[in-house]
């Protein structure tokens, strides 16, 4: 059986934001699509895993050999992942200095004969917000940055989803309710399946 390991980096830390719910529905349709697959007789199983770095503390190269534990731990899940699958939200027309705290992390080398950890790792970046910017703008950044890393970039489909309290299952409320995804989610299957084959081809 063919097995693939995606690791989702939410650019939020809250609990319950947007983008995190996203990823939870991304994952949903990753085993999906998985179960799809072996019905027509392809045998493929879909480890998605949604990365935990909120202990990571700010980059700083005082402690940064030995790296702390959370950045070894960290360095870990993205060494075994064959795809990396961003989520983030857009913060001031960039992506949140949490990401890029995680990513400068990731950027630095293991040692002197060990390079860092994201070279040509296959990458997908989506993105949702409750205003119109649709993430387009941090997407862009963060597309910028991990390319100058040597990530290889899934360009084509990005999704990037405005208006997200439109499509919750309290829209046209005042309260926030949780993501329905009722007009995005088949641009979000497209994505996922597109990355796939984007992962199984490289």
């Amino acid at each position: 059986m063919e097995k693939i390991n995606i690791t989702a980096i939410v650019g939020s830390l809250r609990k319950d934001s947007f983008n995190r719910q996203l990823a939870g529905e991304a994952g949903k349709i990753l085993q999906e699509l998985a179960k799809s697959k072996a019905t027509s007789g392809m045998k493929l199983n879909i480890d998605f895993e949604l990365l935990d770095y909120s202990d990571i503390p700010l980059f700083n190269q005082d402690i940064e050999h030995p790296a702390p534990e959370p950045v070894r731990r960290t360095r870990d899940i993205i060494k075994k992942a064959d795809g990396l699958w961003f989520f983030t939200p857009e913060y001031n027309h960039f992506f949140p200095g949490v990401l890029k705290n995680l990513i400068d992390w990731l950027s630095r080398p293991i040692s002197d004969t060990e390079p860092h950890v994201l070279g040509q790792k296959a990458a997908a970046v989506s993105g949702i917000t409750p205003g119109i910017s649709a993430t387009l703008m941090a997407q862009d950044h963060l597309i910028t940055l991990l390319s100058f890393l040597n990530v290889r970039i899934m360009n084509l489909p990005r999704l990037f989803i405005p208006n997200a309290m439109q499509q919750t299952d309290k829209a046209g409320t005042d309260e926030a309710g949780r993501l329905s995804l009722s007009t995005s989610r088949p641009f979000l299957e497209k994505q996922a399946e597109t990355f796939v084959d984007f992962i199984r081809k490289a």
